[in-house]
């Protein structure tokens, strides 16, 4: 891939208060700098000190890193834990059972709170019953539910028992649920009969019963339900049964089964817009390490925070930042079921105010359609609502655009809240690039710095580092504990997807394009084929779609390429308004404005080619755009993929029509 012929520059700097540093985890650059000494001067006891720390082990390991079968290596591989006894028993056990783990709010606003006692009880007595149905260490489980606490307790039963548990997110389809069943050869589905999103029962049994109709989940045992909303369906004796049922009288004890340090805790499934799903493999220790340390470290997790992640369990954020990490840091956490619209826009403001939230990590799509939404019901803006108990905000899933950023700055975090842009993976296992809030100067839209550990840098094509403010390939140097361990029943796509043999097989290519300014601060530029090459200028879709969203009429906006006989590419812009979406006469006025403004901003090579307008972006249920889809309609194309798991299939037809 060339340079990256514009680079995305930021002048504003927001360095954290002398009161946050003098109380942070990390505190000041000393503080991070001596933690980057130490892994550079002894990488393997460096991260052999943080797992003796961190994770209580039933059998110590000897051994840190083992490099002799690379790229995959195992961590601490001659020890032995439990992930579930790391999470829950720790705290029971030294006297911090009656803390609150879970203030669960439900899509109607009910709110039940779980101490780590209540937890690990609900956990024991699950892991019994689905022993008592003969699953053992070593079976794998399909987990598809909504948000819930249910949703954690399968989770750590799983765990508890060294079942490896793969998550599929309960807006995903019958036929991706049928491709990871077959895939990852379950034995145990536990689902839900219906979820409650936005004021709307949305069945889940039935696309079980669907998935299980396409064939080829034939070593299904037992389908165990959780009863959600009481939705009727077809149910079939001896083999589907309540989870309620299930935890009928079983112990509130259960002995955690200690496992490997390499045993797979979990594979979870990236969606792969093209060909068959990869299952990524995590293993046990270097996963609960990180997600552990993390939780500590970029969100300076204190004994009395409130955190809020707003993920859903189905993706890699709902593995490490609600499922494992904050319960291993003794976090007590928000988990919510609804979404961020229903009933008003201000539900997540609401919920902040209401249960004194004080770290909140949410994605950029979540507040770009909350700064519409904001501006459309002005009652319901964030400034409207208490937010005074906020201290740590973040963002996670894509790259954030910097005027998003500094609406979220000024008008949810007060200006004082640091916000930790986080760049990790569902392959890292855990952050990888970001922000330490008592430590880094923060810029809009930059990720910033690497985590201590982490040897992150940007190369050319055949591994060569490349010079500041030059674009190229995000690789890391050197395997961290949390990384992916393979990709499940297919090596040879693990190390031709992760470590390809042009950049010397060993350097972990992530498959963004990024920049590192004169700073040293990393920009996520998009993926590297969201780069686009305009009459032989390359850009990033992240640049073009900041100076965009920096247009004072702009909410959002996704930014794709298609053919041009002319140029090569041609830059296709979706647009979304903060005012109704515009009629015809208006949208081209608009149209030649936005291409004025963003010649201005980054130049004229960048104009979008095609603008169009629309109420929102295709996105899925959990806020992520679908680009993918966009690139589809751009080129004219009829969309043939599967759209189910879109919130708005509808809007696909509207961003058809070109101006």
């Amino acid at each position: 891939m060339a340079n990256l012929d514009s680079v995305l520059t930021e002048t504003r700097v927001f360095p954290p208060s002398k009161d946050f540093v003098a109380q942070a985890n990390v505190s000041g650059p000393e503080g991070y700098q001596a933690l980057c000494d130490e892994a550079e001067r002894d990488f393997e006891g460096f991260w052999a000190r943080l797992a003796r720390e961190h994770i209580q082990w039933a059998k110590p390991f000897t051994r840190t890193l083992d490099e002799s079968n690379a790229p995959f290596y195992k961590w601490f591989d001659d020890g032995e834990l439990n992930v579930s006894a790391n999470c829950l028993d720790v705290h029971v056990d030294n006297g911090r059972g009656d803390k609150v783990a879970i203030i669960f709010e439900s899509d109607d606003g009910k709110t039940t709170q779980v101490t780590y006692r209540d937890l690990l009880a609900r956990v024991c007595r699950f892991a019994n019953g689905l022993k008592a149905l003969g699953y053992k260490t070593g079976d794998r489980s399909i987990i598809y539910m909504p948000m819930s606490v249910e949703a954690v307790v399968a989770m750590q039963a799983c765990a508890r028992l060294g079942i490896t548990h793969s998550v599929v997110f309960g807006g995903f389809s019958a036929k991706s649920l049928q491709e990871r069943i077959v895939d990852v050869g379950a034995t145990l589905v536990i689902t839900a009969d219906a979820q409650q999103r936005g004021g709307k029962t949305i069945p889940l049994k039935p696309a079980v019963e669907e998935a299980f109709g396409l064939g080829g989940c034939e070593a299904i045992r037992n389908v165990v339900v959780y009863k959600r909303a009481d939705v009727a369906g077809n149910w079939e004796e001896g083999r589907d049964v309540w989870m309620h049922d299930v935890e009928a009288g079983q112990s509130d004890t259960c002995e955690p089964v200690i496992v490997n340090a390499e045993h797979p805790l979990f594979i979870l499934y990236t969606s792969g817009s093209t060909g068959k799903p990869k299952g990524v493999q995590h293993s046990s220790a270097g996963f609960l390490l990180w997600a552990h340390l993390t939780v500590k470290w970029t969100f300076d997790l204190k004994p009395d925070d409130v955190y809020w992640c707003t993920a859903d369990v189905g993706w890699i954020t709902g593995h490490s930042y609600i499922a494992y990490g904050p319960l291993a840091a003794g976090a007590t956490q928000v988990v919510f079921e609804g979404v961020p619209t229903f009933p008003n826009a201000g539900r997540f403001w609401d919920m902040i105010q209401k249960h004194k939230v004080s770290i909140f990590y949410t994605a950029p799509t979540a507040i770009r359609s909350l700064v519409k939404a904001a501006e459309g019901s002005p009652e319901h803006h964030p400034q409207k609502y208490d937010l005074s108990s906020l201290r740590v905000i973040g963002s996670v899933g894509e790259p954030i655009n910097p005027e998003a950023w500094m609406w979220y700055y000024k008008n949810v975090g007060g200006e004082r809240c640091p916000i930790v842009d986080t760049w990790w993976q569902t392959e890292t296992g855990g952050h990888m690039i970001t922000p330490l809030p008592g430590v880094t100067p923060l810029k809009p839209g930059s990720c910033t710095t690497p985590l201590p550990g982490i040897m992150a840098a940007i190369v050319d094509e055949t591994g060569g580092d490349v010079e500041l403010g030059k674009g190229g390939f995000l690789v890391i140097k050197r395997p961290w504990p949390a990384m992916i361990r393979n990709i499940w029943g297919d090596p040879e796509r693990f190390k031709k997807s992760y470590y390809p043999e042009e950049l010397g097989g060993t350097y972990y290519l992530a498959g963004d394009s990024a920049n590192r300014d004169t700073d040293g601060y990393f920009w996520i530029m998009g993926r590297v084929d969201d780069v686009l090459n305009v009459s032989g200028h390359r850009l990033g879709t992240m640049e073009v779609e900041s100076a965009l969203v920096s247009h004072p009429l702009v909410a959002e906006a996704a930014v794709v390429g298609r053919p041009d006989d002319l140029t090569g590419e041609a830059i296709v812009a979706f647009v979304v308004l903060k005012k109704a979406r515009p009629d015809d006469a208006e949208a081209a006025e608009i149209a030649k404005d936005l291409r004025a403004w963003v010649a201005r901003e980054i130049g004229p090579i960048a104009k979008p080619k095609d603008i169009r307008f629309g109420d929102n972006l295709p996105k899925t249920r959990s806020g992520k755009i679908m680009r993918r889809l966009l690139r589809v309609v751009a080129k004219g194309e009829e969309v043939t993929q599967d759209v189910s798991t879109l919130e708005n299939p509808a809007i696909l037809d509207q961003l058809g029509k070109a101006l």
